[in-house]
């Protein structure tokens, strides 16, 4: 069984042709335990694969590569890590929970942006990620059904593209729902930065910068 329809593959190849130029893998971290999701998000990640001759899939198991999984700074299932070049090079663009709903665009510029090598961000930001000393991690809580979560998870996406020491992660969050608790995640998009500031809904470029900013300082 396909989990996507023809006119969904199309539209996939269509917006894939207008971006990727290099190879684009996607590492996708699965688990036998506790993860209801894990087989269907590998039949989507599979599928898309499929559509287009510069995606490829690596698949790993959680506690059989537990190497991997560590060398990736991944610590759930699922996950997929989009890693650009024939060297698979890791940016830091992470995804966590099956990319469906809207999350499905969330994944699909991802693969866009590694597979372009470019990214579009303000010049400021990228000042501000020129001049980055420290690392920082951006976790992004989002749902299937929210129409708004996509902004605020291709933009953190971005900075983990722009700089080696920004990492962001999106996050479906009702698959996760103890990180949900952990960070009062009650409405979303959520955006934690560092675990010491959050911004609640799409924050324009702008205030995430203020926000980044504010951690830092924190």
């Amino acid at each position: 069984m396909t989990l996507l329809n023809d006119k969904d593959r199309k539209a996939v190849r269509e917006q894939l042709d207008q971006g990727l130029q290099r190879q684009v893998t996607m590492a996708l971290f699965t688990s036998a335990e506790n993860c209801e999701l894990c087989d269907v998000t590998g039949e989507l990640v599979e599928e898309i694969a499929g559509i287009h001759p510069l995606l490829r899939v690596t698949r790993y198991d959680l506690a059989a590569d537990a190497g991997r999984a560590a060398e990736l700074g991944v610590d759930k299932a699922p996950a997929i890590v989009v890693l650009g070049g024939e060297e698979a090079r890791d940016y830091g663009v992470r995804f966590y929970g099956i990319p469906s709903g809207y999350e499905f665009i969330t994944l699909l510029e991802a693969l866009r942006m590694v597979g372009s090598d470019s990214v579009e961000l303000q010049p400021a930001t990228r000042t501000f990620l020129d001049e980055l000393t420290q690392p920082v991690h951006l976790q992004v809580f989002v749902t299937p059904g929210c129409p708004y979560c996509p902004r605020a998870g291709v933009l953190a996406h971005r900075l983990a593209y722009a700089s080696p020491l920004v990492s962001a992660d999106v996050v479906e969050v009702s698959e996760f729902p103890e990180l949900g608790e952990r960070y009062e995640v009650m409405g979303v998009p959520r955006t934690v930065i560092d675990d010491v500031v959050h911004i609640e809904g799409a924050a324009p470029e702008g205030m995430l910068l203020s926000k980044l900013r504010e951690a830092l300082a924190a």
